[in-house]
């Protein structure tokens, strides 16, 4: 089982949305046997509290349910996940900051990186824009972008690994 986490600030707008498109594009390719995403955020503002409500009418637009509560980033993820995908250079600061502060070896580029560097429609250093001073459609325009990003992310995941889908009954 390869296990993704996906970080963003606060844990309620951005990385539910990744974690749940990654886990609905796995599930849909057969793939929930060997792939598997949760998500955090870097700041505890949100521990134990739903995604955004507007993260939750947009995921259910487009038929997923997103039940994850909030939780903060913690030492045992740096071990636990084979990949850290965070949605902004800010992120990226902070979880590389994070390692350094836990004493542990400083991520591989295959570890921890930004979830647009698999958008296929951008190139170089994209943020995932935060929407939580916005609206509704910037939910929308977050949903496609993580969608879209998460695809190729797993395909590369697939080609990598040579991960094959679970065969049907």
């Amino acid at each position: 089982m390869r296990k993704v986490l996906f970080v963003c600030l606060g844990n309620i707008c951005r990385s539910p949305i990744g974690e749940a498109t990654f886990n609905k594009i796995a599930q849909e390719k057969g793939l929930s046997d060997v792939l598997w995403a949760d998500s955090a955020g870097v700041m505890g503002w949100h521990v134990g509290k739903k995604a955004d409500p507007r993260t939750i009418k947009n995921a259910a637009k487009h038929d997923i349910e997103i039940t994850h509560l909030g939780r903060k980033l913690s030492k045992e993820d740096l071990d636990a996940f084979e990949h850290i995908v965070v949605m902004d250079e800010q992120n990226f600061e902070d979880v590389h900051k994070f390692y350094y502060d836990t004493k542990k070896t400083p991520p591989s580029a295959e570890k921890l990186f930004l979830i647009r560097d698999f958008d296929p429609t951008v190139r170089g250093v994209h943020d995932v824009k935060d929407p939580y001073y916005e609206g509704e459609e910037v939910f929308e325009e977050v949903f496609q972008t993580l969608w879209r990003s998460n695809e190729a992310f797993i395909n590369h995941l697939v080609e990598k690994h040579d991960l094959q889908p679970k065969a049907s009954d």
